[in-house]
C-alpha cells in the first residue's frame, strides 16, 4: 500500500496562510541565508537572479538520480532556473547562471507540469534547486492537489535555506535531500560564493530532520518520507568530508539516507582554479565509503568513480549497501 503524500492531508486553510505568507515573503526576500531582501514583487531580482515568477530550464522523468528516487518510473524532476549558490564548479551552470531563454510560468502552470509528470509514470515530484522559488512551489502543489496529484513531494536542494522557508514547507515536503557541501566556510565562500555555509547548512538539515525524521522507503523500495543527505566529493578534501559525516551521526543518526556522490568534475570555472582542476583521489574516496560503513549508516548509495564521466550519474550501476 502507498503512503499517502503530507501535502494531501494539509488543512485548506492552513495550505492558504501559507501561500500568503510565501508570497509576502517577497516584499523582502528571505528565503535563503543570502537574505537579500530584495522586493521580488516589484519586479526586482534578488541575489540569485530570480524574480516574481517561476521559471523553469527543464522537466521530464528522470532516471539518474539514486534507485529510490528513480526507480522503475524515474522522478518526476522540474529543474528551476537560477540558483542562490554561485559555484564555480556548478555541473547545471547552463540552467543557474548563463543567459538563455527560460519559461516563466505562473503556479498554475507550474501545477499542471507537476500533473504531466504525475500521468507520465514519475514516482515523486522531484524540485531541483527550489527554495527561490518556494511561494510559486507552494501554491502550484496546492492547486494541482486539488486536480488529483497525489505523488510524494523530493524538495532537492543546497540547504542554505532560512528557517522561515523551512517552516513554511512543514506539512508539504515528505522527502528532503540537501547538499551538504562543505563543513569549511572559507571553502565554501571561495568556491561558492556565500557566507555562513557550514552553520547555516546544519541548522537546516536538523530542521528538516525534525520535520520528516529517519528515511522511509515502501516496499518496493520507493522513498516515501524523511532526510536524504546528498555530500559530493571534492578534490583535496576542500569540502572537508569526514567531519560532514561525524557531524551527521552525532547530530542527527545513521537512519537518514546518504549518498556519497564521486561525479565531480572541474565543470563551470573549475579548470582556472588549481586545487578544483583535477579529479577526486580514489583512495581517499575509497577511505572516505570505508568510513560510512564504520559509522554504521546502512541506507547509503555509493557512486562509482567512473561517474564523473557521464552527464547523469548511473546510480543503478552502483555499489550500494543497504540494509533492507
Amino acid at each position: 500500500m502507498r503512503i499517502q503524500a503530507s501535502y494531501l492531508s494539509l488543512d485548506n486553510d492552513l495550505f492558504l496562510q501559507k501561500i500568503e505568507q510565501a508570497k509576502k515573503a517577497l516584499d523582502h526576500c528571505c528565503l535563503c541565508k543570502q537574505s537579500c531582501a530584495i522586493n521580488r514583487n516589484l519586479g526586482e531580482l534578488g541575489a540569485c537572479g530570480a524574480g516574481i515568477n517561476a521559471e523553469v530550464a527543464h522537466w521530464g522523468i528522470h532516471k539518474g538520480e539514486e534507485p529510490p528516487f528513480a526507480g522503475k518510473g524515474g522522478a518526476g524532476a522540474i529543474f528551476f532556473s537560477h540558483c542562490n549558490l554561485k559555484c564555480v564548479y556548478c555541473q547545471n551552470f547552463q540552467i543557474s547562471w548563463q543567459k538563455q531563454i527560460k519559461d516563466s510560468i505562473n503556479p498554475m502552470q507550474l501545477g499542471e507540469i507537476m500533473l504531466k509528470l504525475q500521468m507520465q509514470g514519475a514516482q515523486n515530484i522531484d524540485l531541483v534547486s527550489p527554495t527561490h522559488f518556494l511561494p510559486q512551489i507552494i501554491e502550484a502543489i496546492y492547486l494541482s492537489r486539488q486536480q488529483g496529484l497525489t505523488l510524494p513531494i523530493v524538495y532537492n536542494t543546497n540547504a542554505y535555506e532560512s528557517e522561515a522557508a523551512l517552516a513554511l514547507l512543514s506539512g508539504i515536503v515528505d522527502v528532503y535531500m540537501p547538499d551538504f557541501k562543505y563543513f569549511n566556510d572559507s571553502a565554501a565562500f571561495q568556491y561558492s560564493g556565500i557566507k555562513n555555509y557550514v552553520s547555516t547548512a546544519k541548522q537546516a538539515i536538523k530542521t528538516m530532520y525534525d520535520a520528516v525524521g529517519d528515511f522511509t522507503r515502501d516496499f518496493q523500495g520507493r522513498a516515501y518520507r524523511g532526510l536524504f543527505v546528498r555530500h559530493l566529493v571534492l578534490p583535496e578534501n576542500l569540502a572537508s568530508s569526514f567531519k560532514v559525516l561525524d557531524f551527521l551521526k552525532q547530530n542527527i543518526g545513521v537512519n537518514i539516507g546518504l549518498s556519497i556522490m564521486s561525479q565531480y568534475s572541474p565543470c563551470y570555472q573549475a579548470q582556472r582554479i588549481d586545487e578544483l582542476n583535477k579529479k577526486i583521489d580514489s583512495v581517499f574516496y575509497n577511505k572516505l565509503v570505508e568510513y560510512v560503513e564504520v559509522l554504521g549508516f546502512e541506507q547509503c548509495w555509493i557512486q562509482e568513480l567512473k561517474s564523473s564521466e557521464i552527464y547523469f550519474p548511473d546510480f543503478q550501476s552502483s555499489k550500494v549497501f543497504v540494509k533492507e
